[in-house]
């Protein structure tokens, strides 16, 4: 059975951009194969645990061999229970605002809180990493309201797309495709990067429903 699981990054519901479009994304699939089971994860529902120092301390634990205990046990027990439900889907669908050039904080916890030795990766003393999660694909919506590809530097910068990706990568994922929706806050008129995007968010559904089709 297939799983797909969507991370949404935005907390702006039914105003979000990058929502609309994992809609558009999500519906296609829906449509075309409903035995698909997508899971949906907002990821500002409060079920996203902290990793602070017990955390940090769990995983040093970890790195040496050893196994957390007390409250650090606890820590790690949650972080687990996060990839858990993170490594069981087979492809990924992110949606992902821009902020401060970024992503959003909870996405960054997210991250933090799944990147976990034996988890989302593996580490050896010579070699180095390695990603844990081949096979698997990811589908990331980028929003963003004032960056833009063809815009000057005093319109920011991107480090939002890059992170996310290279995050994607180092985790064994090298199957990722990108929709951007960027529109510029002095542009009164947004539709049509509005039309090219949901067309783009569609084709990449329709992209990842030819990759199941394969499997099969």
């Amino acid at each position: 059975m297939t799983r797909l699981l969507h991370l949404s990054a935005s907390p702006r519901g039914e105003a979000s951009e990058s929502l609309a479009l994992a809609r558009r994304y999500l519906d296609t699939v829906r449509a075309a194969r409903p035995d698909v089971v997508i899971d949906e994860w907002d990821l500002w529902d409060g079920s996203l645990p902290s990793f602070g120092p017990d955390g940090a301390g769990a995983k040093m634990r970890i790195f040496a061999g050893e196994d957390p205990v007390g409250p650090q046990e606890v820590a790690w027990h949650r972080a687990r229970l996060a990839f858990e439900r993170f490594a069981a889907a087979d492809h990924y669908l992110f949606s992902v605002p821009m902020w401060n050039a970024s992503v959003p904080y909870i996405l960054k916890q997210f991250i933090d809180v799944v990147s976990q030795p034996g988890m989302v990766f593996g580490f050896h003393p010579v070699d180095g990493y390695s990603g844990l999660l081949r096979g698997r694909s990811a589908s990331a919506i980028y929003t963003g309201a004032v960056y833009g590809e063809d815009r000057g530097p005093a319109f920011g910068s991107d480090f939002q797309q890059p992170y996310l990706e290279d995050w994607l990568r180092w985790t064994g994922i090298d199957d990722i495709r990108a929709v951007a929706f960027r529109p510029n806050l002095a542009t009164a008129d947004a539709d049509a990067g509005r039309r090219a995007a949901q067309a783009d968010a569609v084709a990449a559904a329709q992209e990842l429903l030819r990759r199941i089709a394969r499997a099969s």
